[in-house]
């Protein structure tokens, strides 16, 4: 009997974290979603992250074909050799050898047929791990709720009694969310995406019941890329706690050092904001240079403009950025904020701190991070979280904001003045 405790770690990252080690095992799991969202995906991660382990999988698809499955593999480079598929066109020729009814008329098919196949195969390969693709095709097959919820409960018990963790996709298009089995599963796994007007679908994952467990709620960003889904967790800033020695961070111009009494204090969080063409950037640029020269690691993230730019313009002003870049002390990236997350960008802010030592940061600007975000009021909420975090470690930020408008009062698209120390 397995532990109620021992974690079944699921191959895709970023999400063992949230689930705090994995799926418990020898359980029965709901991932649900609209068609798209990359529920198969993380079904094929799952399996062959068993695979690695020396379990055994399999794959039991109602509503595709191996030869389709196969091709979602190889698009992510993987080899499915080791995954036993039971597949469509196998379960059609099974049934009509016993009864003449078949899978391409689902209301005459009898459903105990179906489940007698697919016990014999389980208890047959025994496997440790089994997905089953997709319920849309049992509900059709069960016609009533009432049947539905009994063969769910039937598999529930069988696949336990086997010692088999289960994955149960449904793309919701038949009934919307489906109550019969969120009530009946041990958890469940919730996958969305937002389209926005312009760049890349935000997609979003949930974990909205795990049954005498801890796991990280709220909604956490992932992507879909050529290796399977990354996912990034949701940052929460009081899990970092830790002490940092006061420093000041200066410039290497005299009157700006004096002008802020002398320098920056480390563990803040400062804004530069002003109109188009006056100097935001080269304020942010002085400071980076002048932590290099210390030997301190920078990293300059810019929305706006492209590295290339950057570095013509520090040049210009007597700045070697490219010394310091080959040195490893001052890195340039360029963010598009149509093609990046925001909780990819946060989770890159975390590995330059934690594996890479990094000790001063600027956003420039942040007229491009609210571009990335849906809505307002959630930006305020990330900006929150991820400035908290930098200064409880110690890091100094730079966030520049670029005001809006020629004539009259002048304005910005968000307000975060009040998130940093000093404006």
């Amino acid at each position: 009997m397995t532990h109620p405790n021992e974690r079944c770690p699921t191959g895709v990252p970023g999400l063992d974290d949230i689930l705090l080690g994995g799926f418990p095992r020898d359980r029965l799991y709901l991932v649900d979603g609209n068609p798209g969202v990359g529920k198969t995906t993380l079904a094929l991660q799952f399996l062959l992250e068993g695979i690695k382990s020396g379990e055994t999988g399999l794959y039991v698809t109602l509503s595709e074909t191996k030869d389709e499955l196969e091709a979602v593999a190889a698009s992510h480079e993987w080899s499915l050799a080791r995954v036993a598929v039971m597949e469509l066109s196998e379960i059609e020729s099974a049934l009509t050898a016993r009864s003449q009814n078949t899978l391409f008329q689902p209301a005459e098919v009898e459903l105990n047929s179906l489940s007698k196949l697919l016990l014999e195969r389980i208890a047959g390969l025994k496997p440790t791990r089994l997905v089953l693709d997709s319920l849309s095709e049992l509900r059709l097959l069960a016609q009533n709720p009432l049947r539905y919820r009994r063969q769910i409960l039937t598999f529930k018990q069988q696949f336990s009694s086997l010692g088999c963790t289960v994955l149960l996709l449904d793309d919701r298009s038949a009934v919307g969310p489906d109550v019969q089995v969120q009530s009946l599963v041990h958890g469940m796994i919730t996958l969305s995406a937002m389209p926005l007007k312009f760049g890349i679908n935000r997609r979003y994952l949930a974990v909205t019941k795990l049954r005498g467990s801890q796991y990280r709620e709220g909604n956490h960003d992932y992507t879909i890329v050529k290796g399977g889904l990354r996912l990034f967790p949701r940052l929460v800033a009081a899990e970092y706690r830790e002490g940092f020695s006061r420093s000041l961070w200066t410039s290497g111009n005299r009157e700006l050092d004096l002008l802020v009494g002398g320098g920056l204090d480390a563990g803040t969080s400062n804004l530069l904001m002003g109109p188009a063409g006056s100097g935001k950037s080269t304020v942010a640029t002085l400071f980076v240079n002048e932590a290099a020269k210390r030997g301190e690691k920078a990293i300059f993230f810019a929305f706006d403009e492209n590295v290339h730019t950057l570095l013509w313009r520090a040049e210009e002003l007597g700045l070697d950025f490219k010394r310091h870049m080959d040195a490893g002390t001052v890195t340039m990236r360029h963010i598009d904020p149509a093609q990046v997350a925001p909780g990819e960008l946060t989770a890159e802010i975390l590995r330059c701190v934690e594996d890479d030592g990094v000790r001063l940061i600027v956003l420039d600007s942040l007229n491009g991070y609210v571009n990335a975000m849906p809505q307002e009021e959630y930006l305020n909420l990330h900006l929150h979280e991820l400035l908290s975090y930098l200064n409880q470690r110690g890091v100094v930020t730079i966030m520049v904001l670029a005001q809006q408008g020629l004539v009259g009062p002048m304005g910005t698209p968000v307000d975060v003045s009040y998130l940093a120390d000093t404006v």
